[in-house]
């Protein structure tokens, strides 16, 4: 078969991991309603995960994410499913077609937009909106911006996966900035080049609203942790659920047994 056999273990349980995603977002009328519905760039979210986990099972002999997408989405039918909720979508797959560019981000920066993805949510699930204070994570704010620097690639706007991921993350973070009241407020993300492309870029796809109205649905008076943490939280229980340890299969790490994929750790 196309796929690695050797993989399949490790596939079936990101692929439960993705469905598992899915189905807490868009499967429940009530959680639809309140967050999906408001914040379709969730599946930006997932796609950066889904990216992530994929390229950690990588052997170098294979395009697992193209296999992945090939083995499961196309030919599982819990992908192809109708959702009742979806009303724009007919199932998960069509879901996550409109937005499966992401996919196509190179390993190195889906591993820094991941990292990004895990900074955002320690600031966010220590914002404290009855104060406003941002102070106690001004260093992750300040890693946050430098893992930005290193995004900050307008070669890169090119692709429009890229320009997904970058204005999501980057407009749940200014987000949060604005929320901020301190005397020192976080620091900027100096954007303007790689910004203007991707906003040329998105606004060439059916779906820029849908980029846009999470921005403006945060800065309106609602909670802005009641949009963005149940997102965070359920991302940070994936790891743990599934139980995930995978065997690095690179000639480089033949030396290293597991590495566990927690989401709480961060590799500085």
């Amino acid at each position: 078969s196309y796929c690695n056999i050797d993989l399949k273990s490790d596939f079936d349980k990101i692929s439960d991991g993705c469905l598992y995603l899915l189905n807490e977002f868009f499967r429940d009328s009530s959680t639809f309603k309140t967050v999906a519905k408001s914040n379709i760039n969730i599946v930006d979210y997932i796609l950066i995960w889904l990216s992530y986990m994929l390229n950690l099972t990588n052997s170098g002999e294979k395009n697992n994410i193209t296999c992945f997408y090939i083995a499961y989405m196309n030919d599982c039918d819990k992908y192809n499913k109708e959702i009742n909720e979806l009303t724009d979508y007919k199932s998960y797959k069509d879901l996550l077609d409109k937005k499966n560019e992401v996919l196509n981000i190179n390993s190195n920066d889906v591993s820094k937009f991941y990292k990004a993805f895990k900074l955002l949510y320690e600031m966010y699930t220590e914002f404290d909106e009855n104060t406003s204070k941002c102070s106690k994570f001004s260093e992750k704010a300040e890693k946050f911006v430098k893992i930005y620097e290193e995004l900050n690639d307008s070669n890169n706007t090119i692709y429009s996966g890229y320009c997904q991921a970058w204005s999501t993350l980057l407009n749940d973070y200014n987000n949060l900035k604005n929320k901020c009241k301190d005397y020192n407020p976080l620091p900027e993300i100096n954007t303007t080049e790689t910004d203007a492309k991707c906003s040329e870029q998105t606004s060439k796809k059916n779906n820029v609203a849908e980029y846009e109205q999470f921005s403006e649905d945060t800065s309106s008076s609602s909670s802005i942790a009641s949009k963005l943490i149940p997102v965070l939280l359920i991302f940070a229980a994936i790891p743990i659920f599934l139980g995930i340890a995978y065997k690095r299969k690179t000639k480089k790490n033949k030396e290293e047994n597991e590495s566990l994929i927690n989401y709480y750790e961060y590799d500085d």
